[in-house]
């Protein structure tokens, strides 16, 4: 538990760091060489954990520590489900295997759209926010035209 959940933070602290850098780095400054190497190999590195070292650290925790194999089962057919007798109807085998698969696939979607809310962000930074116009209580901009 505590590998994975370490490695959970440390993947959204280094997500964390590409907003600070976005925020603080000025549109149009060149970029040197070294500064390319070191953003691709962070980038590198950030794609690693995601999509390796987090969801590895989730597989070993619920196989090893939890014991979520294909012997436990969460619900199953003809058995009252989640202890209520009115859901005995439930016609299918799901064990905690499926389960464990189905969350390694959540980790996945989660940081494919942090992903891609990190592209977002680094290619819209450079655009003008729009500037906020004070509206009257019927929702009209209190802006004259002269």
């Amino acid at each position: 538990m505590v590998a994975f959940i370490t490695s959970l933070v440390l993947g959204l602290l280094a997500v964390g760091v590409v907003f600070v850098v976005g925020k603080r780095r000025p549109m149009g400054t060149p970029l040197s060489w070294g500064e390319a190497m070191f953003a691709a190999t962070y980038a590198f590195l950030v794609f690693f954990w995601w999509y390796g070292v987090i969801p590895n650290q989730w597989l070993q925790w619920a196989t090893n520590e939890l014991n979520w194999g294909t012997d436990k089962f969460l619900a199953q057919s003809g058995q009252p489900l989640f202890g209520q007798e009115w859901l005995s109807w439930w016609p299918l085998d799901v064990n905690y295997a499926a389960l464990k698969d189905t969350i390694v696939m959540g980790v996945y979607g989660l940081g494919i759209a942090l992903h891609l809310g990190v592209w977002a962000f680094w290619q819209d930074r450079s655009k003008e926010r729009a500037a906020v116009v004070p509206a009257s209580r019927y929702g009209r901009p209190l802006v004259r035209k002269g």
